[in-house]
């Protein structure tokens, strides 16, 4: 019979690729397309490709044999239909479709010197031709995927001036043509510092879980932990990769802590350390001697010392906020920031009372990058109550209150409010 009866060995390999193929179709095609898209932030996109692979299929699979693993063959297929896609399409962003062109490009050798390819993509956007303040934004809109307001929050700015910042880097890029490739490990270590803060600016996004138990910031966190992990193998004479992951083993090791029961806010002053991973924190430890070991002090060692020293007093109940504000002052000294100030204030309240932290905070009154910053005002909130000027405390609050994302924050800063007010009626 002719091909067109369906008979003979051209017909039954025929009806065996289209049976192979309506059977991935039906069992894989929307992993495939969310696999696709989530490389090219574009689902039509994503899903023609997937369609000519399917019709590549249909033609190559009589002739050739079905491959051993369908699914995989077709994304291999589709991920080469869609970087062709996008290197002739000049639509969307196009720094988002370099970076997607080169997530699939990334070679063997490349993969040897960067094992995870997100990891490659953000030492991608370490270009030395990048002005240096932007490399961290750049990596966190366009390869971990953060949002232009979340990541003016973490750079204590309006989201309209991140997004002007962002939209001029990527006119810089394709005006200049500055080209996105995978550094040579020797040059990793001097592209490293705006890749930390990437990371640790996407852990703290997912940490701060606004809605209590969000699965994606926790997605979040997990994500920014294993690319943390990755890091300190990676780089394990870095001190600073070693800082890092130790600073976050520290904070994860009691994010459980920060709800009771109920669901309510639970402070660091409150918890109970018996609720921590105990082994999380063996680990941060052992990382920290390490990293101290090389003697090369950084803002992210200084951090995790931090954490070690709150950890160590919570355990001991014993006093040590004179060595906790002589790490502030460190702190200050190499990373100067209103977040270390507003922090060192609160332990300088510990050490010394209520009107020295607001002293120390007086410079930074009028600062507009705390105008909107919650921490702040929830601090000044207490320092004022504790100091005895409960009327602007009651103001403050009410900022710290209106600022907050996270309910069970609120809930907390409402109590204590309220506590505030009655005892000064």
């Amino acid at each position: 019979m002719s091909p067109s009866g369906g008979a003979g060995p051209e017909g039954d390999a025929d009806g065996a690729a289209h049976s192979i193929a309506e059977a991935v179709a039906r069992r894989s095609y929307g992993k495939l397309v969310a696999l696709l898209a989530m490389r090219t932030r574009d689902i039509a996109a994503a899903e023609d490709a997937l369609a000519d692979a399917f019709a590549a299929a249909l033609a190559d699979w009589p002739a050739r044999g079905c491959p051993a693993n369908p699914e995989a063959w077709l994304m291999t297929v589709a991920r080469r239909r869609a970087i062709d896609g996008a290197r002739h399409r000049r639509v969307g962003d196009e720094v988002s479709n370099q970076l997607a062109i080169l997530a699939d490009e990334i070679d063997e050798h490349e993969a040897d010197v960067l094992p995870d390819r997100r990891l490659a993509l953000l030492f991608a956007c370490t270009h030395p031709a990048l002005e240096a303040a932007i490399r961290t934004p750049l990596m966190l809109q366009v390869v971990l995927g953060l949002e232009a307001k979340t990541i003016a929050s973490a750079f204590l700015t309006s989201p309209a001036a991140m997004s002007k910042r962002l939209a001029r880097a990527k006119h810089k890029i394709r005006e200049a043509g500055i080209p996105f490739s995978v550094p040579e490990r020797e040059e990793l270590p001097g592209r490293l510092a705006a890749v930390l803060e990437a990371v640790y600016a996407t852990y703290a996004e997912g940490w701060s879980d606004p809605v209590g138990g969000d699965s994606g910031r926790r997605d979040l966190a997990g994500e920014a932990l294993f690319l943390a992990h990755l890091l300190a193998e990676l780089l394990p004479e870095e001190p600073e990769t070693l800082g890092l992951l130790a600073l976050m083993l520290y904070a994860q090791a009691r994010r459980d802590a920060r709800r009771d029961a109920a669901g309510d806010y639970v402070p660091l002053s409150a918890q109970d350390p018996a609720t921590w991973n105990a082994p999380m924190i063996d680990a941060a430890d052992a990382l920290l001697r390490r990293a101290n070991a090389f003697n090369a002090i950084g803002r992210f060692q200084l951090e995790a010392a931090l954490q070690s020293a709150h950890v160590h007093r919570c355990r001991t109940h014993r006093s040590n906020w004179d060595e906790i504000v002589q790490l502030y002052d460190a702190l200050l000294a190499i990373a100067a920031s209103p977040v270390v100030a507003v922090n060192r204030a609160l332990a300088l309240a510990e050490r010394d009372g209520p009107q020295a932290a607001l002293d120390a905070l007086a410079p930074y009154a009028d600062d507009p990058r705390l105008a909107d910053y919650q921490p702040y005002w929830a601090a000044r909130a207490d320092l004022l109550a504790r100091a005895g000027a409960a009327a602007e405390a009651l103001n403050a609050y009410d900022l710290a209150i209106g600022l907050e994302r996270d309910p069970a924050v609120r809930r907390f800063l409402q109590r204590k409010r309220m506590e505030l007010s009655s005892a000064n009626r």
